[in-house]
């Protein structure tokens, strides 16, 4: 029996991010400071964490957050009358150096607290266990446009401490490889191909840290949900931080393979940055807890079989 009411409120929190998505196309745009390319991230994570779930939401909760989700759809649309150029007026009046990182960082902003409010209303204090990760990707990537409209390029120390180290490991790659040449000065890369010479200024979030740092607190979400020994969570923790940190590696290597082999021209190098970022992390997360989910259903097979008691497991 399809449990209908589960299904009409997945759909109500849904619904603001497919009403961007449909009536303003353009904004869901891949790269992760130009658009809101990340609600589509947001939707995915709501839909596979509750999708499936046998827990019954009543139809009074389900009513509530009807007029929370029309307020957001409300916002998106006043964004285009009005609303989005007093943001950027704001902004530049008090000196924001990347002003459409602020703007972006605010429709974030809103969508993270409707969705937390939303699962909030419907599951109560439950919801941290049920449904974590949308709430969390949201919060995260709009802390980084914050970040990175407030502290723009290697103005933040901390975060710009680590590129010169991918920059580093990239062109020791391509030398390893012998795609071309690679001669790395702190977060400067001057590469020489195929197609000529271009020369690439890695900033933190172009070297992906961005994408670690949210990638990092999802893989923790779902970690905590998952009732399995601590030991074993912190395990798979440290190896999801580790293999996100590879992925980030393996989509640095692609943008200086691509203009190593493919082309110079910084415009069709541009388009392909926008969209070689965020789609790389996506699948390494549901390969990851996939491979996760399957490690433990075995482990607990297996010890039913061996006629031991373990907790009940709620992968």
């Amino acid at each position: 029996m399809q449990n209908w009411n589960l299904i009409f409120g997945i759909a109500i929190i849904s619904s603001p991010i497919l009403f961007a998505m449909i009536a303003f196309p353009d904004s869901i745009a891949w790269s992760w400071n130009e658009g809101r390319g990340g609600y589509l991230f947001a939707l995915i994570f709501v839909v596979a964490e509750l999708i499936g779930l046998r827990i019954v939401i009543s139809k009074k909760r389900l009513l509530a957050v009807i007029p929370m989700a029309l307020i957001v759809i409300g916002y998106l649309i006043s964004l285009e009358y009005g609303l989005r150029d007093s943001i950027i007026a704001y902004g530049e009046s008090i000196d924001i150096p990347l002003i459409f990182s602020f703007t972006w960082m605010w429709d974030f902003i809103v969508m993270a607290i409707f969705i937390l409010v939303a699962l909030t209303v419907f599951f109560g204090k439950r919801w941290i266990r049920i449904a974590p990760a949308a709430p969390i990707f949201l919060t995260g990537t709009a802390i980084i446009l914050s970040l990175d409209a407030f502290f723009p390029y290697d103005t933040l120390g901390p975060l710009q401490y680590v590129v010169p180290y991918f920059v580093q490991a990239n062109v020791w790659i391509i030398t390893t490889l012998e795609l071309g040449t690679a001669v790395a000065r702190d977060n400067v890369m001057f590469l020489r191909g195929d197609h000529g010479s271009m020369a690439l200024q890695v900033f933190w979030p172009s070297a992906g840290v961005h994408s670690i740092i949210i990638f990092s607190l999802v893989i923790g979400a779902f970690m905590l949900k998952m009732n399995i020994p601590r030991g074993r969570k912190s395990i798979y923790f440290i190896l999801g931080i580790i293999g996100t940190i590879g992925v980030n590696l393996i989509r640095v290597f692609s943008l200086s393979w691509y203009a190593l082999k493919v082309t110079t021209d910084p415009v069709a190098w541009e388009e392909y940055h926008k969209i070689a970022g965020e789609i790389m992390f996506l699948p390494w997360l549901f390969a990851f807890i996939l491979i996760v989910i399957i490690i433990e259903t075995r482990r607990l097979k297996k010890k039913e079989a061996n006629g031991d008691l373990p907790p009940k497991n709620n992968l």
